[in-house]
């Protein structure tokens, strides 16, 4: 059974692979519309831009949680941030969390 101490730390890992994923799940939808006639790239945008954006903040207020919690560096807060803006970038900042567990 996990602690309650890291609980916090494996949901913020858990969203970040979820995050990472629905980035670039979103990607391909949006190259999609911009490429071809299909109608369904355009619904595909809509609802994964709405789930995406649900899970960034999600993801950014788990970040906060954890940097609180944990007494992160600021350093390290603004790169796990700026990680949730790159693409292919949660991925690497769950994979460091996991390690550290």
């Amino acid at each position: 059974m996990m602690s309650n101490s890291k609980r916090t730390l494996n949901t913020f890992c858990n969203v970040a692979l979820i995050e990472g994923i629905s980035m670039v799940v979103l990607v391909v939808f949006s190259v999609l519309k911009r490429t071809t006639d299909y109608e369904w790239a355009v619904l595909g945008v809509k609802y994964i831009g709405w789930a995406h954006g649900l899970l960034f903040i999600a993801y950014v207020y788990l970040l906060w949680m954890c940097a609180d919690r944990y007494k992160w560096k600021f350093s390290r807060v603004g790169i796990f941030f700026i990680a949730s803006l790159i693409p292919f970038a949660p991925f690497f900042v769950e994979r460091q969390l996991r390690h550290e567990k």
